[in-house]
């Protein structure tokens, strides 16, 4: 596979754009685990082989364990993950589908376990992992 047109080269200031978006989500008090987390199972949702490589790096650096990240696209189904990492994950993956929109349920839940601060900052970070998926994916990058 080849690697297509590079956003960054070919359309700077947009590509400086989203890079800003990234920067606020980075300034957050999210946690590292928390950011991960969302970048790992949104990437695994959109398929996006770069981002899912690259944030599986950055989380294991971080500390996150081997059968968390391997169990992750099966969270519902295993004792590994928080209250709060449960949320953050049912938001992102309905985030992520949202075409399916996001259930009162899955919103009222990360409501009550974050509060709406950290909320908003969750769901900046998952519409940012989402667009970074989309280049990555539309521009053919690969992993290294």
């Amino acid at each position: 596979m080849k690697t297509r047109i590079n956003i960054e080269k070919t359309e700077p200031a947009g590509y400086k754009a989203i890079l800003g978006l990234e920067k606020f989500i980075e300034s957050t008090p999210l946690t590292r685990t928390h950011k991960e987390l969302i970048k790992i199972r949104a990437s695994q949702i959109n398929g996006c082989a770069f981002c899912i490589d690259m944030h599986t790096k950055e989380a294991r650096k971080a500390g996150e364990t081997e059968q968390r990240i391997y169990a992750l696209n099966a969270w519902r189904d295993t004792p590994f993950f928080s209250e709060e990492e449960q949320a953050i994950l049912a938001l992102t993956e309905e985030v992520t589908l949202i075409s399916n929109h996001v259930a009162d349920e899955t919103y009222e839940q990360a409501v009550k376990v974050l509060g709406e601060t950290y909320l908003a900052q969750v769901i900046l970070a998952i519409i940012t992992i989402n667009a970074w998926n989309r280049i990555g994916i539309s521009t053919k990058l690969m992993p290294v």
